[in-house]
C-alpha cells in the first residue's frame, strides 16, 4: 500500500484486544502509519466504539474515508457475549465489582429462552451510567465515578435476533444482531431483570459490522507492525 492510498482512505479490520480502548488502538494506527510513510499527519478515526473489555471488530479509516464513519456506524453489529445471572455490577460488566447479589433457584431454560421475545425488534433502552453519552456537557461515567447518578433518557433501538447458545447457570452465551447503538451491557442488566434476577456481561465480542466480518481482521497489521513491513516490500 502506498502513501497515496492511505492518504485517500482505507478501512482497517482490526481485532481489538481485551483492555484496550478503540482510542487506544486509533493512536496505535496513526502512529505506525506516520512512521511508515514519513507522514507528519493522518486522519484516523474508529467506526463505532467498543468497550476496554470487550474484543473484536473495530474499523478504523483513514485519509479521506474518515468522512464516512458515520455510514459504517450507522451499519447492524453482531456480537457474541456471555452474561452471568443472579449478580450485577455497577458498571454492567467486568470493569466494576460485584455489588448485589439475586435469587437464581426459579429461573429455567424455558424461562430464559422464552425472556428473549420481549427484547427482539424496536425496544426502549437506557444507557448505563458508565458511558461516554454526555449530559450537559459532562460525560455519564464522569459523574459515575464520583457517585452521581442522573436520569438518563431512554434510546429507542432495533434488536433483530437475539439467539441464546448456551446455558450453564450461572452463565448464558447467546449472540444478538442489533442496530447502532445499542448498549449489550444495558441488555444483559435488563435481561436479568427480566429473569426476576440480576446480570452483567462476563464477556464481549463483536463479530460483524454490516458485511465486515471479524474473520477477515487484519490483526497481523495490528500485532507486528504491519505498516512497518508493508512499506519495505513496496
Amino acid at each position: 500500500m502506498n502513501t497515496e492510498k492511505i492518504q485517500e482512505g482505507h478501512v482497517f479490520l482490526i481485532d481489538k484486544p481485551l483492555d484496550w480502548t478503540s482510542f487506544d488502538v486509533v493512536n496505535k494506527i496513526r502512529w505506525n502509519i506516520r512512521k511508515a510513510y514519513n507522514l507528519k499527519k493522518i486522519k484516523v478515526g474508529h467506526a463505532g466504539t467498543l468497550d476496554p473489555k470487550a474484543t473484536g471488530l473495530l474499523l478504523i479509516c483513514t485519509g479521506k474515508l474518515t468522512k464516512q464513519i458515520d455510514k459504517y456506524q450507522a451499519q447492524e453489529k453482531t456480537y457474541t457475549a456471555t452474561i452471568k445471572i443472579g449478580v450485577t455490577t455497577p458498571t454492567y460488566d467486568m470493569e466494576s465489582e460485584e455489588d448485589e447479589t439475586f435469587p437464581t433457584e426459579h429461573i429455567t431454560e424455558e424461562m430464559i429462552h422464552e425472556a428473549t421475545k420481549q427484547f427482539v425488534g424496536e425496544i426502549e433502552q437506557f444507557p448505563p451510567m458508565h458511558s461516554a453519552i454526555k449530559v450537559d456537557g459532562k460525560r455519564l461515567y464522569e459523574l459515575a465515578r464520583v457517585g452521581k447518578e442522573i436520569e438518563r433518557k431512554a434510546r429507542t433501538i432495533t434488536i433483530h435476533d437475539f439467539i441464546i447458545t448456551k446455558i450453564d447457570l450461572p452463565f448464558i452465551d447467546f449472540e444478538v444482531k442489533c442496530s447502532k447503538g445499542t448498549y449489550i451491557r444495558s441488555l444483559a442488566f435488563d435481561f436479568g431483570k427480566a429473569l426476576n434476577s440480576g446480570g452483567y456481561l462476563t464477556a464481549l465480542r463483536r463479530t460483524k459490522i454490516g458485511d465486515f466480518d471479524v474473520i477477515n481482521s487484519d490483526n497481523s497489521s495490528f500485532e507486528r507492525s504491519y505498516f512497518e513491513e508493508n512499506q519495505e516490500n513496496n
